[in-house]
C-alpha cells in the first residue's frame, strides 16, 4: 500500500495541506516538494493579499479615479477571472463588495440598516465596472477613488492552481491540495483508486471523487450573514445548506461557490450547462 505523505502550512489566513500518494516518492522527497509548493503560496500571498502593504492588491486599492498601475501576472490573472465570472453570473460575483459589510453592521457586529444616501455613496466606489484592464502592459485603470479590491473569494483557489507547475517540476502527479477545506484540488489519484475521495455536507453527506478537478464550498455556518449581493447591495439571507461547486480549476470553483450563494437555482443550472465540467451541489 502506497504511503500518504501529508504536510501543512499556514498562509492566506488559512491552513494549506498537501497529500502526496505516489510509489516512487519517499518522505524526504515529498517534504522537499511540499516546501517548494508552500514557498510558491507564500510568494503569491505577497502579491495578492490586501493585508500586505506592498502587494499589487494594496497598491491598486489606493488608486484615484483616472489613475492606473501595472500589476504582476498573478494579480492580472485573478482580476481577469473576476471580470469574466462577474459577467457570466450577471454581477453576482464582485471582488470590490467588501466595504458594503460595514454599512450593514455596527462596530459590535450587530446588524444595522444603512440609509439610502449611504448606499448611494457606496455605489460610487463599489462595482467591477469601476475598473478596466488594459492587456498591453497588464495595467489596471481605476474609474473611481479607492476601490477596495479583495481576492478572498478567488485567491486561494488560484494559488492551488499555480502549485501544479511546481509539482510538475518535482515529477509529482498524484496529489491532493487543500486550502482550509474551502477549496480542494485533486491531481491524479492514489494508486488503485480512480480519484481522491472527498466528503461534503453536514447532516446529509455525499462523497465525490476528484481527479484533475477542483471542489469549493461556501456557506454561512462559520461567519453567519457575511455575504453581500452586489446587485441589490443587501445581505444574502442566511440558510443552512452549503454551496458546493466542482470545476476544472480551483480558481473557478472558488469564485463560483461564492456567486452560487447569491444566484437562484435556474441561473446556476443555466451556467453549468454553458460550461462543461462545472457542477453544482447544495447540501
Amino acid at each position: 500500500m502506497t504511503e500518504h505523505h501529508r504536510f501543512r502550512h499556514e498562509a492566506m489566513a488559512t491552513e494549506f495541506e498537501i497529500t502526496i500518494a505516489q510509489p516512487d516518492v519517499d518522505p524526504v522527497y515529498a517534504g522537499s516538494a511540499a516546501a517548494a509548493v508552500f514557498a510558491e503560496i507564500d510568494r503569491l500571498e505577497e502579491e495578492l493579499s490586501r493585508y500586505k502593504s506592498t502587494s499589487d492588491i494594496a497598491r491598486i486599492s489606493h488608486l484615484k479615479k483616472g489613475e492606473s498601475a501595472t500589476v504582476g501576472l498573478a494579480t492580472w490573472d485573478c482580476l481577469s477571472l473576476a471580470k469574466a465570472v462577474h459577467a457570466e453570473t450577471q454581477g453576482a460575483f464582485d471582488i470590490t463588495i467588501g466595504p458594503l459589510m460595514s454599512l450593514w453592521r455596527n462596530e459590535d457586529g450587530t446588524p444595522r440598516q444603512p440609509s439610502e444616501a449611504e448606499l448611494d455613496e457606496a455605489r460610487e466606489h463599489i462595482g467591477t465596472a469601476l475598473f478596466d484592464l488594459e492587456p498591453e502592459g497588464m495595467r489596471v485603470i481605476s474609474k473611481a477613488d479607492s476601490i477596495a479590491f479583495d481576492l478572498g473569494a478567488v485567491g486561494k483557489g488560484y494559488a492551488l492552481d499555480q502549485c501544479i507547475g511546481v509539482l510538475d517540476d518535482w515529477s509529482i502527479t498524484n496529489v491532493l491540495l487543500n486550502a482550509g477545506d474551502s477549496t480542494i484540488l485533486g491531481l491524479g489519484a492514489p494508486p488503485g483508486d480512480p480519484g481522491w475521495i472527498v466528503t461534503i455536507g453536514g447532516d446529509q453527506t455525499q462523497s465525490l471523487r476528484l481527479r484533475d478537478r477542483a471542489l469549493s464550498s461556501s456557506g454561512f455556518a462559520v461567519k453567519g450573514a457575511h455575504i453581500m449581493d452586489p446587485r441589490s447591495f443587501r445581505p444574502v439571507p442566511v440558510r443552512e445548506t452549503r454551496t458546493h461547486v466542482v470545476a476544472p480549476t480551483a480558481a473557478l470553483s472558488d469564485a463560483l461557490s461564492t456567486a452560487f450563494l447569491i444566484m437562484d437555482t435556474p441561473s446556476i443550472r443555466a451556467l453549468c450547462q454553458r460550461f462543461p465540467g462545472v457542477e453544482f451541489l447544495a447540501l
